[in-house]
């Protein structure tokens, strides 16, 4: 599939969605309380009155010192709890285990590739395998690079962050390696026949950014080429044309973004048999907005006539199919509307941009489009009702596409994974909060489908069930929200509770199996709560847009609303309740934080966004101004410090002991926006939990051990917090 740079800016910040089976109910009307006027102290709304400033300084000697303090103590404290080394060799052997399924991908040779990680295999091995042997319960990898001893053999902290092989032969590739985790990459050039390096190969220095190949000896890149060439969110702003035997700064440049810009990236537009039927660049002005412009052979450029919101999904039988974010009027006189999907025949339309588009689906209000993949012939489309999720194939015609839908199972979760582009052959996961994933290798021209893999249960789910409520929002607005628990728990408010959210970016939090859940929480009595609040893009891009920028506040409110719900249904009850999100949902725990402390006794706070006002300055931060506005225009600050939860701390609150976590090596979320959550609250005379992983990056997980830690630290705390009766400040 191919994603326009702002899909792929908004899965980068996105958090692991852990998400349910639906059967909509309604709850009681529950009304949070108004966001609270703006902090009047005047603190940290700038520099020179923000006092931890130097905390900004990631690897700065008094920051570092800070954060060993930091560490020493919260690991004390959580490590020194009689409950963490179970739950840390329980989290081990979950990350670890080696009867996952493992994630594939077709190549073109009808090989199957896949990278793996587990306790032999720590930072990870690119393999391969055929079809056939994928089938079977050992089948027999053929290893291509493995990261470990790639990572010995060179003395350096590699994390493998991906590869783009050359089509249709896919023997030239570019492998991403990451620096303990950053987002920023080396690409270096890789036989995937010879299992080596090319001597003398292209070799692309660490930078945020990419490179695509034209040929087995041209590339675009967009990379850091020093002063003058980053974005203000700290992205490539040029597109260069690499030809092999130049250095990288050599190459000349072919688009120049602007500084406010998101990013600007290059990329082929390819058939099915790997022919480049354009080459495009993607101009990311904001979060959500683009442009698409098309090189032309005299080296001048034409925009493509694209809507501003609005992602090229892929190619099939010469034509282009693209999703809408927002109603559009095509330059052929066509209305189309937000959630559309839409095809042109690609060649007619290039010469013509007045060529009539053929609608291939319109979602209804309450259903969203999840995932979009091509096969050879067919478009596969993952599509959720009600946050339910069913697969459709969709076939080109004449005046019309039709569709069939697949019979996979009903009330989970599908997504529409690796697709041939040799013949009609896509993989479906199909998952639930209570129902281990599932592999299933479907043919979409025939609609046969087979369960070729499934994962064993990670934990005892007997009695267990999973109901899906609504809570009234303060505008009324009814937000959905999945609820896990035993089915015997009693409605007396008693149950520990853990409620996630994320809100934002159009991501949408759908039914899955995570074993660490049902292991550590579940099974151990705990209730697990996620909330479908507006901002995600649970009902399309319009449930997104609803909670953007001057309408944040609704998302809290949705949060707050499901979390009023819970108490008011006896479900759970202040001393009981807790909260986690990471990332966005790190700035909702935030909010939740210093608007409803009355609500909760627990909040899992995870690199997050929390200075809002300065969020725009800070790493990759400007670029996610088209989801918040920005805080140096008078009138989007007015909205934004409503909220800020770093300005909004407060003396007196009945803030919770919080538990904060971030990573010295994410080059996202800066690490300044936790550390300084956690100086704040401690200067106002809170018990304040911190732990910085100095490795990681965003992901907060450079390995599995790693990982396996971070899991253990949280629900050792929140154990503490909501299991403990009472839970003592």
């Amino acid at each position: 599939m191919i994603r326009s740079s702002a899909a792929a800016l908004a899965a980068l910040l996105a958090s692991s969605s852990l998400s349910a089976v639906a059967m909509a109910q309604t709850a009681p009307s529950a009304s949070a309380a108004p966001a609270p006027a703006p902090a009047s102290s005047g603190f940290a709304t700038s520099e020179a009155t923000d006092p931890y400033i130097w905390l900004e300084d990631v690897e700065g000697a008094r920051a570092m010192e800070w954060v060993r303090e930091h560490n020493e103590k919260s690991l004390g404290v959580l490590q020194g709890d009689p409950r963490y080394e179970p739950l840390h060799q329980e989290a081990l052997a979950i990350v670890q285990a080696k009867d996952r399924i493992p994630g594939v991908g077709f190549n073109r040779d009808g090989t199957l590739s896949n990278f793996w990680q587990d306790a032999d295999h720590v930072r990870g091995v690119w393999r391969q395998t055929t079809v056939d042997s994928f089938r079977t319960d050992a089948p027999q990898w053929d290893t291509i690079l493995d990261i470990d001893a790639l990572a010995a053999a060179e003395d350096a902290n590699w994390v493998y962050k991906g590869v783009n092989c050359l089509a249709p032969e896919e023997r030239r590739c570019l492998v991403s390696l990451s620096n303990g985790g950053k987002d920023a990459t080396t690409l270096r050039e890789f036989d995937a026949v010879e299992r080596a390096f090319v001597e003398g190969g292209i070799v692309l220095p660490e930078s945020k950014g990419g490179a695509a190949w034209i040929d087995r000896d041209t590339l675009l890149i967009s990379r850091d080429f020093g002063p003058g060439t980053l974005t203000d969110s700290g992205y490539p702003m040029t597109v260069r044309l690499l030809k092999r035997g130049q250095a990288p700064e050599q190459a000349p440049v072919i688009f120049t973004g602007q500084p406010t810009d998101v990013a600007v990236s290059g990329y082929t537009l390819r058939d099915a048999d790997g022919a480049v039927k354009a080459v495009l660049i993607n101009r990311s002005v904001d979060f959500y907005s683009s442009e698409t412009w098309r090189p032309k052979d005299d080296g001048s450029l034409v925009q493509l006539a694209l809507p501003a919101k609005s992602e090229i999904n892929g190619l099939i039988d010469g034509r282009l199919v693209v999703s809408l974010k927002q109603d559009w009027t095509a330059p052929s006189g066509q209305a189309f509307q937000t959630g559309d999907l839409i095809a042109w025949p690609l060649d007619a339309w290039l010469a013509d941009p007045a060529t009539p588009a053929q609608l291939v689906l319109r979602p209804t209000e309450r259903q969203s489009v999840e995932g979009v993949n091509a096969t050879r012939h067919t478009l596969v489309v993952a599509l959720y009702d009600n946050v339910r999720g069913s697969v459709r194939v969709y076939r080109p015609g004449q005046t019309e596409w039709t569709h069939t839908t697949l019979d996979l199972p009903q009330n989970v979760s599908v997504g529409v994974g690796s697709a041939s582009e040799t013949d009609d052959r896509v993989f479906v996961s199909v998952t639930g909060y209570l129902n281990p994933s599932s592999l299933w290798l479907a043919d979409a021209a025939t609609g046969d489908v087979e369960q070729i893999k499934s994962m064993p249960a990670k934990f005892d789910a007997t009695g267990m069930t999973v109901d899906q409520h609504e809570a009234r929002s303060a505008d009324g607005t009814m937000i959905p929200y999945f609820v896990v628990h035993k089915a015997d728990m009693p409605l007396d408010g008693s149950n520990p509770t853990l409620l996630y959210g994320y809100g934002g970016f159009e991501s949408s939090l759908l039914p899955g199996y995570s074993a660490t859940v049902g292991k550590l929480w579940l099974e151990r009595g705990g209730v697990y709560v996620i909330a479908n609040t507006r901002g995600g893009g649970e009902f399309g891009p319009r449930w997104h847009e609803a909670a953007l920028q001057q309408n944040r506040q609704r998302a809290h409110e949705d949060f707050q609303a499901v979390a009023l719900d819970l108490i008011a249904r006896d479900i759970t009850s202040q001393p009981h309740l807790g909260i986690m999100g990471g990332s966005q949902g790190g700035l909702f725990m935030g909010v939740m934080l210093t608007q409803r402390p009355d609500l909760i006794n627990a909040a899992v706070i995870q690199v997050p966004l929390f200075d809002m006002l300065r969020f725009h300055k800070l790493l990759a931060g400007a670029s996610w101004i088209g989801e918040y506005g920005d805080p140096d225009i008078p009138e989007q600050r007015a909205w934004i410090e409503r909220y800020s939860p770093y300005q909004n701390l407060r003396a007196g609150q009945p803030y919770p002991e919080v538990f904060i976590h971030t990573s010295t090596k994410d080059d996202r979320v800066h690490p300044g926006h936790a550390r300084k959550a956690a100086a704040r609250l401690e200067e106002l005379g809170y018990p304040v939990l911190f732990y910085e992983n100095t490795d990681g990056g965003h992901a907060a997980g450079a390995n599995l051990q790693e990982t396996a830690r971070r899991i253990a630290l949280e629900y050792t705390y929140l154990s503490r917090r909501l299991m403990d009766t009472p839970a003592q400040e």
